[in-house]
């Protein structure tokens, strides 16, 4: 006889059995096209991330309401909301990432919704109680965790009802995650005008506001995602009878894959890229009006970012979709040589006072940020397979965290540095440019050095006989 200490999610299963693996089962008929927008409902939800800027402003002055009093937060207390969330983001996915694999994208959509939308709820308490822990616990862990188990959800998925193209598949759903700034900046902004008054700054009623919009459209995403048939292939899709050079058409378990030496290459090519792009994103705004004053207003600063983002969400896809024709190997040589072309011209576009060259540089460098995020699944399921390839993908995201706290340290401290060291505010950022364009290249390096995985890291038929063993157990 089964009991809860035998199988402890029975309750759950109980409760909750259509986010069962086995009830996200396609039916004939079901299209495949129904997946993407499924992943979108969740990806341009937490995509929030990326405009949790704006309410840093009005929360230095939620008790001042007109301005900052002496018990009103400062903005370096306040950034370490986003950053805890970042590194939560990578823990989250790194733990939990064979748990969202082998329960499906259904069961990881829905709990990524509750905590996403807890986030937002356990934060508005921290306001209103005008605690920051709390809103470190809410915005940072909770929501960090939602952002590591919504991110990875869907890929694997993806990549299973596309196999043919894979990167485009994975371009398609990160995207969102790229472009929900553009949805949720403005939207945070309106909520917190129309929720202000005499007393209050909004930030209260916009946090439980957006908590509750964000859960009903990562619920519908939860619902209408569904896993393909055993088997299943795209009409007229036939699998290569032999692996090309760097695809293979084995799997390798997830804690095989780690002890491989492509895995931690893989790893450090996407940490020299994130590290390299977000100190950019993070900063463009103010590295933009230091190195042209009185050229780059803050109205047009803010356009920049802007642009950026919509650059940011289009090569999630554009640099995805051209991974499939090119290679993944190859995608990234792309990032690496130009990104170092395009560091080393920035200090040039800016001692010559070239808007646009400078504009064009950090439009395509952005570009390729976003785009190293949506390649490297597809990257990942050609060294290893698509059986583990989303828990695979959780723990690499490790070098998500990791470059969240290292870019800005870069771009931050070295400028704070050469400022109080009589450089010019206009020239303070170069030093940092020829840092960038230096980790791309150890990037290139590491990239140069992936080879196909040893077929002893495969898979073998014994080894699947255990994992079906131990299934009952798990599920």
């Amino acid at each position: 006889m089964t009991t809860t200490l035998d199988n402890p999610d029975l309750p759950s299963r109980a409760l909750l059995p259509f986010l069962d693996r086995e009830h996200t089962i396609a039916r004939p008929g079901y299209s495949r096209w129904m997946v993407p927008p499924a992943a979108l409902c969740v990806h341009l939800c937490i995509g929030q991330a990326y405009a949790f800027s704006v309410f840093n402003l009005p929360m230095t002055k939620l008790l001042g309401i007109s301005q900052s009093t002496p018990a009103d937060w400062k903005l370096t207390e306040l950034g370490w909301i986003f950053s805890i969330a970042m590194v939560f983001l990578g823990l989250s996915a790194a733990v939990f990432g064979r748990w969202v694999e082998e329960g499906g994208p259904r069961r990881a959509m829905f709990t990524a919704g509750v905590c996403w939308a807890s986030a937002f709820l356990v934060s508005a308490l921290g306001v209103h109680l005008h605690n920051l822990w709390i809103i470190y616990l809410g915005y940072g862990v909770i929501g960090g965790c939602a952002l590591g188990i919504g991110y990875i959800s869907p890929v694997s998925t993806l990549m299973k009802w596309f196999p043919d193209r894979p990167g485009m598949a994975t371009g398609m759903a990160i995207m969102g995650f790229g472009g929900g700034a553009l949805i949720a900046s403005p939207l945070s902004v309106w909520l917190m005008s129309k929720f202000a008054s005499a007393t209050d700054v909004g930030v209260f009623a916009t946090f439980i506001t957006l908590g509750c919009v964000y859960f009903i459209f990562m619920m519908v995403g939860s619902l209408i995602v569904r896993v393909p048939a055993p088997g299943w292939k795209p009409a007229g899709y036939v699998p290569p009878a032999t692996a090309s050079k760097l695809m293979t058409n084995n799997d390798v378990f997830v804690y095989q894959a780690v002890k491989t030496p492509q895995f931690w290459l893989i790893w450090i090519v996407l940490f020299c890229n994130t590290t390299a792009g977000i100190g950019v994103l993070g900063q463009a705004s103010a590295m933009s009006q230091e190195m042209f004053p009185g050229h780059i207003t803050a109205v047009a600063a803010a356009g920049l970012v802007g642009l950026m983002s919509l650059f940011n969400m289009g090569g999630r896809f554009s640099w995805a979709s051209l991974s499939d024709f090119i290679g993944r190997k190859n995608t990234y040589f792309v990032y690496m040589t130009l990104g170092f072309v395009l560091y080393v011209t920035v200090p040039y576009a800016g001692a010559s006072g070239n808007v646009v060259l400078f504009v064009i540089c950090f439009l395509i460098i952005v570009s390729m940020y976003g785009g190293g995020f949506s390649t490297v699944p597809a990257y990942l399921r050609d060294m290893f397979g698509t059986r583990y390839v989303g828990a695979i993908h959780g723990i690499l995201l490790t070098a998500w965290s990791a470059a969240g706290i290292a870019g800005p340290v870069l771009i931050n401290y070295i400028r704070e540095y050469n400022v109080t060291h009589g450089v010019p505010k206009a020239q303070a950022y170069n030093t940092t440019m020829y840092i960038m364009a230096g980790l791309l290249m150890v990037g290139f390096i590491a990239n140069l050095c992936v080879k196909a995985v040893d077929k002893r890291h495969h898979m073998k038929p014994e080894m699947d006989a255990d994992l079906a063993q131990a299934a009952p157990a798990r599920a």
